[in-house]
């Protein structure tokens, strides 16, 4: 029987932002991601996790890696 495993991370990376509002600090980071100047690869990796996905009749909870 063929199984799929499904693996997510939780990355983080710490970004310093100048502005006038915690509002406008969103907006900034947010723009700044989107024309990838904010990159977490490689990142700090804050949590990975497991699970068998398909099939769906063997599908298992999500394990901590």
């Amino acid at each position: 029987m063929k199984y799929t495993i499904t693996i997510e991370e939780t990355v983080a990376k710490y970004f310093e932002i100048e502005a006038d509002s915690a509002e406008e600090a969103y907006e900034i980071a947010e723009q700044k991601y989107k024309l990838g100047e904010f990159v977490l690869d490689p990142g700090e990796c804050q949590f990975r996790q497991i699970a068998i996905t398909k099939p769906s009749n063997k599908a298992t909870e999500w394990r901590e890696l």
